[in-house]
């Protein structure tokens, strides 16, 4: 197969990872062959598996059979834990390949555990066990209770992925985490190389947000930043992410075989449609970086993406953008605070639904 923009990107240091799961494009080879274009990774989120088995019947096998003796959450998780598990075989010449690198498939953790950390580590080490793959990432939200939650998961050598960050503040709480629950895995004579973790930066949801903000200003300059401010955000944080990884600190983990904990950009298509389709993928390319995408936005890029180093492009520009935001009267430390309570919310939300939708599959298959 000839290469695609996805090889292309590889070239520049940044994985494409794909936002999305169904049964039927494992089953199918449909994410074989995204592999083989290029694509070194997937993610899912309760908001994801609420469409992929509630559309359809392409569940209903599984449904039918666990109905008898599962509750409703452990269906659900028989369901998600069977796809990981598919989909991590798919992945795992990618995982190898690259020597742990790429290749992952990460599940969430209940939403509801958002703010419950004994609960996400409790809930993360039956995870890992059961999915009993590797190449798995568990997502764990970068709130408050998370962050620890993380360090400790770290230190006991499983693969984290940080989702729901929005702010410098956060990203330095979650880099942190990170550095602090390896050097715990190595005090205690880990193998700090099979450990990986990615720290997951939400940027459309920022633009969608600060644009309504931005519209109710009598200011006529608002406009001018319409769009500009979640790129300019993330900018800002691989900034950070190069200052955190490196000096005496990091040589020493990085002298033991840790791996870096890449930033994966999130909520990276296009929620309005007079923007580009790909601006949130040609904006942000850089080395040691994913972006994770749903296929739409996947086959957008190759066919009409650009390729090319743009993440420390135009840093004073992000810089001032950011400033004049401020200069307007509107906090961006305000914003990320409301998007990662709004956040939670969004993943609590699909997933009670779900499980709805599960309870009500299983009375009807019951009177059939």
């Amino acid at each position: 197969m000839p290469k695609t923009k996805l090889h292309h990107l590889l070239d520049l240091g940044q994985s494409i990872w794909m936002d999305y799961i169904r049964r039927e494009m494992i089953t199918s080879g449909e994410l074989r062959d995204y592999v083989d274009r290029g694509l070194r990774g997937l993610t899912s989120n309760p908001s994801i598996f609420m469409k992929a088995i509630t559309g359809g019947g392409a569940y209903d096998d599984d449904l039918e059979k666990l109905a008898a003796n599962k509750g409703v959450k452990e269906i659900y998780e028989a369901i998600a834990i069977k796809d990981i598990q598919m989909a991590a075989d798919v992945l795992r010449p990618v995982y190898e390949e690259t020597a742990r690198a790429d290749g992952y498939v990460s599940l969430e953790v209940d939403p509801h555990l958002a703010h419950d950390a004994a609960g996400s580590i409790q809930e993360a080490r039956s995870l890992f066990e059961r999915v009993n793959r590797p190449n798995l990432y568990i997502k764990i939200p970068g709130t408050q209770e998370g962050i620890p939650a993380v360090k400790t998961l770290i230190a006991e050598g499983y693969n984290i992925n940080i989702t729901l960050m929005f702010s410098l503040d956060q990203y330095e709480a979650v880099a942190e985490a990170y550095l602090s629950g390896l050097e715990k895995l190595a005090e205690r004579g880990g193998d700090l190389s099979k450990v990986t973790s990615v720290a997951s930066f939400f940027v459309s949801r920022i633009d969608v947000k600060v644009d309504d903000m931005l519209a109710e200003l009598k200011d006529p300059k608002a406009g001018e930043l319409n769009g500009k401010i979640g790129i300019a955000n993330a900018k800002m944080a691989y900034q950070r992410f190069k200052q955190t990884f490196r000096g005496e600190r990091w040589e020493k983990l990085s002298n033991r075989g840790a791996h870096l904990q890449r930033v994966l950009w999130a909520s990276t298509s296009t929620k309005n449609p007079n923007y580009p389709d790909t601006l949130y993928v040609d904006n942000l390319i850089g080395p040691h970086t994913v972006n994770t995408l749903p296929p739409e936005t996947i086959e957008a890029f190759i066919d009409h993406g650009t390729v090319a180093l743009t993440l420390e492009k135009d840093l004073d520009e992000a810089r001032e953008v950011l400033e004049k935001l401020a200069d307007l009267g509107i906090d961006l430390d305000e914003v990320t605070d409301e998007l990662l309570v709004e956040g939670v919310d969004k993943f609590a939300k699909p997933f009670d639904k779900l499980l709805q939708a599960i309870e009500e599959k299983r009375e009807r298959m019951a009177i059939k």
